[in-house]
């Protein structure tokens, strides 16, 4: 071949139009991201850009909306343990799931209903 695969640049999630606020609120006020400014001749779009670390989720609004409930991003958390405490601490619920071999993961739904897996790898 003559091409490669770099990374994945981002991933998206899709919101109910006019959420753009909720979305802060969750990623950034919550989970801690940081909002990134959306390129000019995307913004009539709607939907909010978030980044940490090298990690960028795009929210787009979507006119019907349905929320990823299988599809989602799966974060590799350090620490899980602290997150796990520190979403409890929100009384953000979230589900243990002991499925995948070598990892203590979990998956939490945001304010639309996406899914979306969290994953610290054992040593």
């Amino acid at each position: 071949m003559s091409f490669t695969f770099k990374k994945i640049d981002h991933v998206q999630l899709a919101a109910p139009k006019e959420s753009e606020e909720l979305a802060r609120q969750f990623y950034s006020d919550i989970l801690g991201f940081k909002e990134i400014e959306k390129p000019e001749t995307l913004r009539k779009r709607g939907g909010a850009w978030f980044s940490i670390g090298e990690i960028q989720l795009h929210i787009g609004t979507e006119d019907p909306f349905v929320p990823a409930r299988k599809a989602h991003p799966a974060l590799e958390v350090e620490n899980l343990e602290a997150f796990k405490q520190y979403l409890s601490g929100r009384e953000i619920e979230y589900i243990i799931d002991h499925n995948l071999p070598g990892a203590n993961r979990i998956y939490l739904h945001d304010p639309f209903g996406n899914r979306i897996e969290l994953l610290e790898w054992e040593s």
